[in-house]
């Protein structure tokens, strides 16, 4: 089967545990549906966003598993893969590719630092375990060991390792990437940059968990940058902004998962012991929404 490539809006996913543990299948399926129907090009669960950090290897086998039936094949599925070791990687990969998932969007947790080989060598065996397209994560604020350029130049090698998604907020960083190695590996946005400019640079589209609360508008802006209304794109850039400035303000997961309660998505709380969005972030993220025009969805009684 031929594959797909990948470019525009990937949001990453919220995972909705209860406080039993048990994923909210109802809810996430509901929530990638009408991401579908927004019009998003991809789904990516277990990014940054649907705290992969947080959950079990069963949880995060049924959020894929409900992802990707929910998509029913209408778009493209990135599945995070992330791990501190290689066979657990690997097994990951293995597993979430016999589940139907399009892609991978390969994540190393380190807790001792690794050498460039060492990064390099966990990186080859996730791709070497699957047929499929590789997104490369690079995240420098979290990551303990992270992906240089000249590791990243030795990971173009490999073919089916053709994409990289950088949230290190150095767009400077990316343009250094993309005039490196933008043949071989397409570049995605992450929210801490600012999307357009990264289209404008070369970057194929932006995966980042604002796009779950304001998917129509975060469609809208990667159109206007394909069709290089540039002025268009940037006076639109310029309110969803708003968004990010919240966002890193408070804990990430919390914004987003409040953001989709008050849409009407019970999504519920971040992982304990992550704490939930308290009433003051509540509020700047209501109003952020509620200027952008995304509380279209809500019921008349928002659930708390």
């Amino acid at each position: 089967m031929k594959q797909r490539e990948f470019r525009g809006v990937f949001p990453y996913l919220v995972s909705p545990v209860d406080e039993r543990g048990r994923v909210g299948d109802a809810v996430l399926a509901r929530l990638a549906g009408d991401l579908v129907d927004a019009g998003v090009h991809g789904l990516t669960p277990l990014g940054s966003t649907g705290e992969f950090a947080y959950l079990d290897r069963e949880q995060r086998r049924r959020i894929v598993q409900v992802v990707v039936e929910a998509a029913r094949g209408r778009v493209p599925v990135v599945a995070g893969v992330a791990a501190t070791t290689i066979a657990d990687a690997v097994a990951q990969a293995a597993a979430y590719e016999r589940l139907g998932v399009d892609g991978i969007l390969a994540i190393l947790e380190a807790y001792f630092p690794l050498t460039e080989d060492g990064v390099v060598a966990y990186f080859t065996a996730v791709a070497g375990a699957t047929s499929l397209p590789v997104v490369l994560y690079t995240n420098p604020q979290f990551q303990r060991s992270d992906l240089t350029l000249p590791a990243i130049e030795r990971l173009a090698r490999i073919g089916n390792i053709r994409y990289l998604k950088d949230a290190s907020s150095d767009t400077g960083r990316l343009l250094t990437i993309i005039n490196a190695v933008g043949e071989r590996i397409r570049v995605f946005s992450a929210s801490a940059h600012i999307p357009a400019c990264v289209m404008l640079i070369g970057g194929v589209g932006w995966m980042a968990g604002p796009a779950c609360v304001v998917p129509r508008q975060s469609v809208e802006l990667y159109e206007l940058c394909r069709a290089g209304r540039w002025s268009d794109a940037m006076a639109l850039q310029r309110g969803l902004w708003r968004i990010n400035r919240v966002f890193a303000k408070y804990n990430l997961a919390a914004c987003i998962k409040g953001g989709l309660e008050l849409q009407g998505y019970e999504v519920g709380a971040p992982l304990a012991p992550q704490a939930p969005l308290g009433d003051a972030g509540r509020a700047e993220v209501r109003q952020v929404l509620a200027d952008l025009g995304a509380l279209s969805r809500a019921p008349a009684a928002m659930p708390r």
